[in-house]
């Protein structure tokens, strides 16, 4: 076999594999006789005529096309192994010249970019101090209280964080629309669970009090003959409901159960403690973040539409995969939200060319600084995943091939080696 690699852009390219002499006589001769068993000749048992007038009844073409299957992956793996391709996605195969002598097969496939890395190395980024205020504090613990609050009926007007018991229906120009009906619906003022203005509107009232709430559905509604357009909400309040915290005390503390916390002062360190570990979290990820956004931004690649593709439809069966865990479907979300598989596709492209780029450049860091794994660390690795996953290492493996696992070592072991050199 001879092959030949032309690259054209966005790392695309043709990959010629010629194969002649004795390979593509080989070839031709399995698929005459995996035709030949198939073709009945007046006289003879199928499989049993003689092979010239066998050869009569099957045509070049046939020979050919057959041959070329057999052929083919063999072709292409030779030419990959020559020129050490690393192809994303699958090729298209072509035929540019064939006869009984050759045969010549384009392969058109795309291979892993090149990065051109900037000087990943000199990126410093200074990691933000973690500071618990008091006033931090003491919005945990009122979140806490109101988590606990019990609603009282109340006199006199609503307002925003009372909840409010109504009966509503809605109309489109004076006719009643389904699913806009609702009777002793308690409705928190401030939640946002209905439509823009329709919770604003009730602000003020009293008990008893009836009234028309002028709204507009948002565009992007799931019910396509309301999305964008104005409605009228009849309402009656029957009742007003309103918070009415706990006192934080020894024994309100008590009653949140919290393993070897029993005081006030106790609940608090456990307040600060907890808060100082979220805001440490929350650093270290925006100090990742920014780390990661100068090493990217620093470098340039080219990427091939094929390797966002893929990556979105990661994303999105994903994503469909979570639905059906909460017991939804495509079709329930789309219409609850007004968005489509198309729009979600559009909005998970953005994201996955950043995972992909971001993926991209790790791994060209890695080939830069000759990030190796060894085979006790290769064992670590699977040893770890069985841990997290509560599986036998033997199963891991049977999942998970070597070469994987080693590329997600490889990367990951890149994103350390960068963030470890940013630390200012």
């Amino acid at each position: 076999m001879k092959s030949n690699w032309t690259v054209k852009e966005k790392s695309t390219g043709t990959l010629s594999v010629v194969v002649a002499d004795e390979a593509w006589a080989s070839a031709q001769e399995k698929a005459f006789n995996k035709l030949a068993k198939n073709v009945e000749v007046k006289g003879f048992r199928k499989g049993s005529a003689p092979k010239d007038l066998v050869r009569k009844q099957i045509s070049d073409a046939s020979i050919f096309n057959e041959a070329i299957d057999s052929v083919a992956n063999e072709a292409y793996i030779y030419g990959l192994t020559e020129h050490n391709l690393n192809v994303v996605g699958r090729p298209q195969l072509d035929v540019k010249d064939i006869s009984r002598v050759s045969v010549e097969l384009l392969f058109e496939v795309t291979i892993t970019p090149e990065v051109t890395l900037g000087d990943y190395k000199s990126v410093k980024v200074a990691q933000e101090s973690v500071v618990v205020s008091d006033a931090d504090i003491e919005a945990v613990i009122n979140k806490t209280l109101e988590d606990y609050a019990e609603l009282v009926i109340k006199e006199g007007e609503a307002v925003m964080g009372d909840t409010v018991v109504i009966d509503f229906e809605g109309f489109k120009e004076g006719v009643a629309f389904d699913g806009g009906k609702g009777e002793n619906y308690p409705l928190e003022l401030g939640s946002q669970s209905f439509i823009p203005g329709f919770e604003e509107a009730l602000v003020g009232t009293t008990v008893g009090q009836s009234l028309d709430v002028d709204v507009t559905f948002p565009d992007n509604y799931g019910v396509a003959e309301l999305a964008g357009q104005p409605v009228v909400f009849k309402c009656t309040v029957h009742e007003i409901k309103a918070k009415q915290l706990p006192e934080l005390s020894d024994e309100f503390v008590v009653s949140l159960k919290k393993e070897g916390i029993t005081t006030v002062d106790a609940y608090k360190e456990d307040v600060i403690h907890t808060l100082k570990h979220e805001k440490e979290h929350e650093a270290e990820h925006a100090f990742e973040d920014a780390v990661l956004s100068q090493v990217v931004e620093g470098s340039s690649v080219d990427i091939p539409q094929i390797m966002i593709d893929e990556e979105t439809n990661v994303l999105f069966e994903d994503f469909k995969r979570r639905l059906e865990s909460q017991n939804y479907n495509m079709e329930l979300y789309s219409a609850l939200t007004g968005q489509d598989e198309a729009f979600l596709r559009e909005q998970m492209a953005k994201d996955a060319e950043r995972k992909v780029r971001l993926r991209l450049v790790l791994d060209a860091i890695a080939k830069a600084e000759n990030f190796e794994i060894t085979p006790e660390a290769l064992e670590e690795e699977y040893a770890g995943i069985a841990q997290m996953y509560n599986m036998e290492v033997d199963q891991v493996k049977q999942v998970l091939a070597p070469s994987v696992v080693m590329q997600e070592w490889r990367l990951k072991t890149a994103f350390d080696f960068i963030k470890t050199n940013a630390k200012a």
